[in-house]
């Protein structure tokens, strides 16, 4: 090992060990939590029961979901969900219809955090994309047709 290599890796290691000591690299809290139950579904009814114990969502002009109108490969399809007009937004949900397993994600939010969610998907054929928001106990959401030129989940 050369000299230079070393003393670079001992200031690496010396510096991180004083950072974690400070408290300068310990994330906020972070929880991840596994819904066994949604990802089993096989409709977005289903999900939206296992998620939010309900499926009457009302069709909202205040949940904005921008989709592409054509995915040219389905293995990487960009979504975003802006929920920010609705106050008190306590989670997200993106479901892509016809997959295998619909549910495709979902945030819960606490305090002050923004509705907003930005992710990318898996679709293995053209379908509808639908985003449902849960605030003030409410369900909320909209929809949107995303067709799929190159099958992301196997096509």
């Amino acid at each position: 090992m050369k000299r230079r290599t070393f003393l670079k890796a001992g200031l690496a290691t010396g510096a991180t060990a004083v950072a974690v000591n400070a408290g300068m690299l310990v994330p906020n809290t972070v929880f991840a939590a596994w819904n066994e139950a949604a990802f089993k579904t096989k409709s977005v009814d289903e999900g939206m029961s296992a998620v939010f114990g309900a499926t009457n969502a009302a069709d909202s002009a205040d949940v904005k979901l921008k989709a592409p109108a054509i995915a040219e490969n389905g293995a990487v399809v960009p979504i975003e969900v802006d929920a920010t007009a609705i106050k008190g937004v306590e989670s997200i949900a993106i479901f892509a219809s016809k997959n295998a397993v619909p549910l495709a994600c979902t945030y819960k939010l606490s305090g002050a955090a923004q509705g907003f969610a930005a992710v990318r998907i898996k679709m293995g054929e053209t379908q509808d994309v639908v985003a449902v928001v849960k605030a003030g106990g409410k369900l909320f959401k909209a929809k949107s047709e995303v067709k799929v030129t190159i099958g992301g989940c196997g096509g």
